[in-house]
């Protein structure tokens, strides 16, 4: 790859269940309401004994959400009633078996009018149970779906790279045209072709 180190723009979820909204991490804070969605659903799966059942549910849930532009469309859009949002993520859950803590939180969400919070509350879950293993949390968007082979051969790149286990959450967004970008604690690497399109059209304003 060639590796671009920028400024923190991943950040990872760590709160109380309370209302304290500002928690350090080893690399970045974050606050907000996302982060204690996160916190809360952690600690009550911690409790219940189903982190890893959660985690799979989430997933599930955000693969069907990312494959849609209707449903992107009704967690961002303040215009749905909450009864219609509610529905509708019942039926989507009942759809991909989602049940439990998972489908509490989701629930509770959008009862909440906080549909819009639901990815970002997710990735604080994830961070908190990479943590929880003493692992890194990252991200990958990717311009088309990873294979198994790929997504493997990243991680070990980057467990060389940061000398630690990266937990990956992984995104398709056909906008990079092609490439990757990996967000890892307060770095990202890009590899992303659309990137480089754009440093050379700054490249060249500059050499005029």
């Amino acid at each position: 790859w060639h590796v671009a180190w920028v400024k923190p723009c991943f950040h990872v979820l760590s709160c109380t269940t309370n209302e304290r909204s500002n928690v350090a991490t080893a690399d970045h804070a974050v606050s907000g309401v996302a982060g204690r969605y996160a916190n809360a659903l952690f600690d009550l799966a911690t409790e219940d004994k189903s982190v890893a059942k959660t985690g799979d549910a989430l997933a599930s849930f955000m693969a069907l959400v990312e494959g849609s532009d209707d449903l992107q469309r009704l967690m961002r859009s303040p215009v749905f009633k909450v009864a219609d949002q509610t529905a509708s993520i019942e039926a989507l859950a009942a759809k991909a078996k989602i049940s439990g803590l998972a489908l509490n939180f989701l629930k509770l969400m959008s009862a909440n009018r906080r549909l819009s919070a639901v990815p970002d509350a997710i990735r604080g879950y994830n961070a908190l149970v990479a943590k929880s293993k003493g692992e890194i949390s990252g991200e990958v968007i990717s311009a088309e779906k990873l294979s198994p082979k790929q997504l493997t051969d990243l991680k070990a790149a980057l467990k060389s790279a940061m000398g630690s286990t990266v937990s990956l959450t992984t995104s398709v967004d056909p906008s990079l045209l092609g490439g990757l970008i990996v967000k890892v604690g307060s770095r990202m690497m890009d590899n992303s072709l659309k990137t480089k399109l754009q440093n050379l059209k700054v490249s060249m304003k500059g050499s005029q």
